[in-house]
């Protein structure tokens, strides 16, 4: 079945960020005939300011798992009628991969995503943007919160700085280095050899926290098995790509990919 023809869509956020991120994307595909869901992580069901209270002694996030992220994700698209279109960001494409592995999706969009394990992310932007939610040498009872320094790095590099400030302030919340230790083990495998259903992985140059070369890499890992799979990278941008002004750009890349699949 094309995946046009489902008319479901998940969205799947990445670390560091509220769910609420994905309301503009919810309203653009709703308006275009789709039924959209952006289910927020476990313990991050709230406003982002009201998240950042808890910090640093929220210790059910602080507990959560990478395995148990992607099986509460699993577990929403099982009991959905049909299997939905997925697409994810950041952390988010991550689990977007695990799920299609899974045979959960009609098709799926990894955007800007963290790879799978066996991609090796040695750039040293990402290095300097994520090393900081691993935790090392501190409690992992504690979660992190990324300060407005390292967002203006990791994810708004090239924006003005009160767009910074403003988008710092909607979007960045309390994150589990539990789940971030868990993207470098065996919780983050997917067989790339395994037929799937259509996936795109979309990049931006101007990413510093997952650069486009990172994405490459985890595109070309796929197995040639007869499956779609495609890439495109934007011109222009960064790691906020779901709140930069050329946000529909992507959208309707996504739509008419969808519609082509």
């Amino acid at each position: 079945m094309k995946s046009s023809n489902t008319k479901t869509i998940v969205f799947v956020t990445g670390a560091f960020v509220s769910n609420s991120g994905w309301d503009p994307w919810k309203a653009y595909f709703e308006a275009k005939g789709y039924t959209t869901y952006a289910p927020a992580w476990p313990f991050k069901d709230a406003p982002a300011a009201e998240l950042r209270n808890r910090q640093p002694n929220d210790t059910d996030l602080a507990a959560l798992t990478l395995s148990e992220l992607v099986d509460h994700y699993a577990n929403f698209v099982k009991a959905l009628p049909d299997k939905p279109i997925i697409i994810g960001h950041s952390l988010g494409g991550l689990i977007t991969q695990i799920l299609v592995n899974r045979d959960l999706a009609a098709a799926a969009v990894a955007i800007h995503s963290v790879p799978p394990q066996g991609v090796i992310p040695y750039e040293f932007s990402f290095l300097r943007a994520g090393y900081k939610v691993l935790g090392l040498f501190t409690s992992l009872k504690k979660t992190y919160l990324m300060s407005l320094a390292d967002w203006q790095y990791a994810f708004t590099n090239g924006m003005s700085l009160a767009d910074q400030k403003k988008s710092w302030e909607e979007n960045t919340i309390p994150e589990s280095k539990t789940v971030a230790r868990g993207g470098l083990g065996s919780a983050a495998k997917v067989d790339f050899a395994k037929p799937h259903v259509p996936l795109l992985l979309t990049s931006g140059d101007k990413d510093n926290i997952i650069p486009a070369s990172l994405n490459t890499r985890n595109f070309k890992a796929y197995k040639a098995n007869g499956s779609v799979l495609e890439y495109k990278e934007f011109p222009g941008r960064n790691h906020y790509v779901l709140g930069q002004p050329t946000w529909t750009e992507d959208a309707d890349y996504i739509l008419e990919w969808l519609d082509r699949n």
